[in-house]
């Protein structure tokens, strides 16, 4: 019996349901914001007949705005409802007996964000068609390839198994399968933790820079744009297409992905582990377009992430060179701080995407006299300094938190690279990349930077103290103790003598 007395039926179903709730609350918080700001934008002004905090999008293309409206709310109220059908344990029991409701109203709800994200990221019907026809491609991919993968395992069943083995030895060939399984179970629940982490991750960073996307969007109709339209569609179209292709394809693939994740038959053959890969490197590519106007800082930004992924790479090579390398460290705590570094890129990516495309200081909404152009970062005229230093802290941190979760997902080059210390380099990078571009986003006064930046560096020193004062102190206390033994052993040695 497993721990707590839970029958393994039980405990599956427990752990269902966390996926469940763990996937109902992510539709909720992006659904949520995306309802209360919707695609488009607001009309600021009432002339033409508009009512000021209007959406736009209704006036202009209100079939559209429908469809994300139903769509959006849709998957909102059934987010809603599952996250209170598995807070009351007895209801969900019951339902998750009657046909497998939960995990209807959880594929309600994830077509329902396919359909918002289809009807509001674009506005021309074969953009829609495109993010609808990508999912199809998808999951079409990820069942031929479990095809393919069945029918090379029974061609190689037929030619590793005669028919002349002996009854022992295929009792033997169970045993060891049967017990291979149950230790490979641990693995597989670990591998499906990470890939769900990892695509919810995507899912919620896409849906929103699909929805606003980098640029801003127009605040009125004009005759080569419409109010609501995206600035960048106008000003650079092949630059917003890259981006919107490259976001759709992660966030379509990412639903996709956390649809199958309860397979494990694609979990062993890491199918799905290949896919999160790709939506990671869409995931550069849209910040590369989407971040900046120029090609020649766009190829810096992806350069970025080869020079992290060619240090680590190098680094472990070294390290692997070394003859005293540690190969026999305990799995746990591989495991413990893979998970750790894992959970910070994770946070490092999340806001360091969203503030990549959308910079403080927002874009110019048109055009002036004063050489502004419509789609540009307001900071970068008014504060280029303080711009380049937030915009390359910001792509450092983003690159650098990318390249460490794609290097996490590769037992062979994370277990040496934790030993050699190699990702933690990374991540420290990320992290102050990440508090670089907050000091220098955050404020507008080079005396407010440095008090952040005193800020960070006061706590980092504290942390330091701490940590060298408790190991200085339990050296201390190792000292004491080893002179306690010693003296008892002199005079227990004493008494000894004087008694003898």
């Amino acid at each position: 019996m497993p721990s707590g007395g839970r029958s393994p039926r039980v405990q599956k179903r427990e752990e269902e349901h966390e996926v469940l709730m763990l996937l109902a609350t992510f539709a909720v918080t992006i659904t949520y914001v995306a309802g209360l700001g919707p695609p488009g934008g607001f009309w600021g002004n009432s002339q033409d007949g508009h009512r000021v905090s209007d959406p736009i999008m209704q006036d202009h293309n209100s079939s559209r705005y429908q469809a994300f409206f139903v769509c959006n709310s849709t998957a909102f109220v059934a987010s809603l409802l599952i996250i209170v059908l598995l807070l009351d344990k007895k209801l969900s029991q019951r339902i998750s007996k009657r046909f497998v409701a939960l995990y209807g109203f959880i594929a309600v709800a994830l077509i329902g964000l396919v359909g918002a994200y289809a009807a509001g990221s674009c506005r021309e019907a074969d953009n829609t068609i495109y993010v609808v026809f990508l999912a199809g491609a998808v999951l079409a991919y990820i069942f031929l390839q479990m095809a393919i993968t069945e029918a090379m395992n029974k061609t190689n069943k037929k030619d590793r198994v005669p028919d002349t083995v002996a009854r022992d030895e295929i009792l033997t060939l169970y045993i060891y399968a049967t017990t291979r399984d149950r230790g490979s179970d641990k693995v597989l629940e670990k591998n499906r933790s990470l890939v769900m982490l990892l695509a919810t991750l995507v899912v919620s960073i896409t849906y929103q820079a699909g929805l606003d996307p980098p640029g801003g969007l127009w605040p009125d109709d004009q005759e080569e744009h419409k109010g609501g339209d995206p600035v960048l569609l106008t000003t650079h179209p092949t630059r917003y297409k890259v981006f919107f292709y490259s976001n759709s394809a992660a966030f379509v693939t990412s639903l996709v992905v956390i649809i199958m994740v309860q397979s494990r038959f694609l979990l062993q053959r890491h199918t799905l582990h290949a896919a999160m890969l790709l939506d990671l490197f869409g995931l550069i590519i849209a910040y590369a377009a989407g971040s900046n106007r120029d090609s020649s800082t766009s190829i810096y930004v992806v350069a970025l992430a080869g020079v992290v992924l060619v240090y680590v790479v190098i680094h472990i090579v070294f390290f692997t060179l070394e003859e005293h390398m540690d190969k026999n460290q305990d799995p746990d705590k591989l495991d413990n701080r893979r998970e750790m570094l894992l959970l910070l890129a994770i946070l490092a990516a999340t806001l360091t995407y969203q503030a990549g495309l959308t910079p403080p200081g927002g874009f110019w909404s048109a055009d002036d006299k004063f050489g502004h152009h419509a789609g540009f970062p307001v900071l970068l005229d008014n504060y280029p300094r303080r711009y380049n230093a937030f915009f390359y802290c910001n792509a450092a941190s983003f690159m650098a938190s990318v390249t460490l979760i794609v290097l996490l997902v590769n037992p062979t080059l994370y277990k040496p690279g934790i030993r050699c210390y190699a990702l933690y380099v990374c991540m420290v990078m990320g992290m102050f990349g990440l508090m670089g571009a907050y000091a220098a986003g955050s404020s507008r006064h080079v005396r407010t930077s440095i008090y952040v930046l005193t800020l960070v560096a006061a706590v980092f020193a504290f942390v330091t103290f701490q940590e060298s004062s408790v190991s200085l102190l339990n050296q201390l206390l190792v000292t004491w103790g080893r002179k306690k033994r010693e003296q008892k052993i002199r005079e227990q040695k004493k008494r000894t003598f004087v008694n003898t």
